[in-house]
């Protein structure tokens, strides 16, 4: 396939992944994997596929302000398939090097025809060959406050920089929002149960991977240049998963026992569940739930690939009481749904959702903390954790359960440098640990038992 036949094939991709998020709402990850399994592409095109979309959503607001310098219409007037490609056409000029100006241009148009908008294509054409012209001197920012500079420079909204700029102070606020817009080495967790950590990276270094120890989290790595890996040997015969090291050190602050009965009340896609039990040696009893059948499936798959047999997975409302559960618990994980502001740096498109729908979530947060406090036994331990780094759906979230609930407690926890000793509670942020953004609240419940062990029942979890 020549090079430019292969390019175009990838942007039309990209394209297509695109207008689904304007048009559904949709996640451009989805419409990146729906398009590249229909057109049939190889991991070189897919590759460029993802770049081309996932480097749109990163820089959007930073291309429509260059858009608009060159375009007499105000750009969110735009149709949006020519918004989009002319998207599709700056972020190549500007970020990819190894893409010609001229291929990145004359494609523009053609897509422009080809979309049914002939009238556009001289449009197209002009401004793009104006950012290419000045792309070495393109226009400068706008500088009115910190916050509008930030905003447009790093693609995020307002309302999350005015937020990160008020949590961190301008120089950190940046430092994140960079490294938002930097590529991501993928974290994996040695499966302990099928292979150790050295055999797992001469296996993986053979098949042509880069892989480096993770810098502090023993049996975990960072590899890069991994292509497809869930087609790896390792992969598919579980001796590795995909776990961030954020999300892996929910498991190593719960440290559960080997025999330990364990209800993870929001568990799909399973990643905790998994480290949980391979912490445990498979030895107890892990009731992973989720709300959504087809998640179920999730779960159950990849305890079956990782030989797991401990895990069963179970259709479950967290938000829901189920007498059975209560005060039979000695963990309960209660990783709840958030506004996943802590890895947008994965998933781009989390920057522009809607902040007013973000805004409902530490009601639903709160009302799984509280209902998953039922199922701790006494002397047993409740961690709360999320993938964002907002107080709204943290801090404040687990204050208010600890004053509701006195007979919990903060529970100190020691993780391995540069977090070191922590006195309950953890925000992990991108910038000083080089993890997801994260957040991990560990509580003991301290009531004794109101019935004397010989006459607690113990229901099966």
């Amino acid at each position: 396939m020549s090079e430019e036949k292969r390019v175009q094939g990838a942007r039309d991709i990209a394209l297509d992944a695109l207008m689904q998020v304007e048009r559904a709402n949709a996640w451009s990850d989805e419409g990146l994997r729906r398009g590249i399994t229909r057109g049939g592409l190889d991991s070189r095109d897919a590759a460029l596929a993802a770049r081309i979309a996932y480097g749109v959503m990163q820089n959007r607001m930073l291309l429509d302000f260059y858009i608009g310098c060159w375009c007499s219409q105000k750009v969110a007037r735009l149709e949006p398939v020519i918004r989009n490609i002319l998207r599709v056409g700056a972020y190549q000029i500007l970020f990819l090097d190894k893409v010609p100006q001229q291929a990145a241009v004359s494609e523009a148009v053609e897509m422009t025809r080809q979309h049914g908008r002939p009238k556009a294509a001289g449009m197209v054409n002009a401004i793009l060959r104006r950012i290419g012209a000045n792309r070495e001197h393109m226009p400068e920012l706008p500088h009115e406050s910190p916050e509008e500079y930030l905003s447009v420079r790093y693609s995020h909204p307002r309302w999350l920089v005015r937020r990160l700029l008020e949590l961190l102070g301008p120089e950190e606020a940046e430092e994140y929002l960079h490294l938002d817009n930097e590529p991501v080495p993928t974290c994996i967790q040695t499966n302990f149960l099928k292979t150790d950590a050295p055999h797992l990276e001469r296996e993986l270094r053979g098949a042509g991977l880069n892989v480096q120890a993770h810098p502090w989290l023993a049996g975990c790595f960072l590899v890069t240049g991994t292509g497809d890996l869930e087609k790896l040997p390792a992969f598919r015969e579980g001796r590795f998963m995909v776990q961030d090291a954020a999300a892996r050190l929910v498991s190593l602050v719960a440290a559960p026992g080997v025999r330990s009965r364990v209800l993870d009340v929001c568990a799909a896609p399973g990643g905790k569940s998994f480290a949980l039990a391979i912490d445990m040696q498979d030895g107890g009893e892990i009731l992973s739930c989720d709300v959504y059948p087809h998640k179920l499936r999730l779960i159950e798959s990849g305890a079956q690939r990782l030989g797991i047999g401990s895990v069963r997975a179970l259709l479950a409302d967290a938000r829901e009481h189920h007498a059975a559960w209560d005060r039979q618990a000695d963990l309960v994980v209660a990783d709840v749904p958030c506004s996943g502001l802590g890895i947008i740096r994965k998933k781009p498109d989390i920057r522009y959702k809607n902040p007013r729908e973000l805004a409902q979530l530490p009601a639903l947060q709160r009302s799984i903390l509280e209902n998953a406090a039922g199922y701790v036994r006494p002397g047993g331990t409740l961690v709360y954790s999320t993938c964002t780094i907002l107080p709204e759906e943290n801090q404040d979230v687990t204050a208010d359960f600890l004053r509701a609930h006195p007979d919990f407690a903060l529970e100190r926890f020691t993780l391995p440098q540069p977090i070191g000793p922590r006195a309950g509670q953890l925000t992990l942020w991108p910038q000083r640990f080089g993890t997801d953004g994260n957040n991990i609240c560990i509580v003991v419940q301290h009531e004794i038992c109101c019935r004397t062990t010989i006459g607690c029942e113990v229901v099966q979890l």
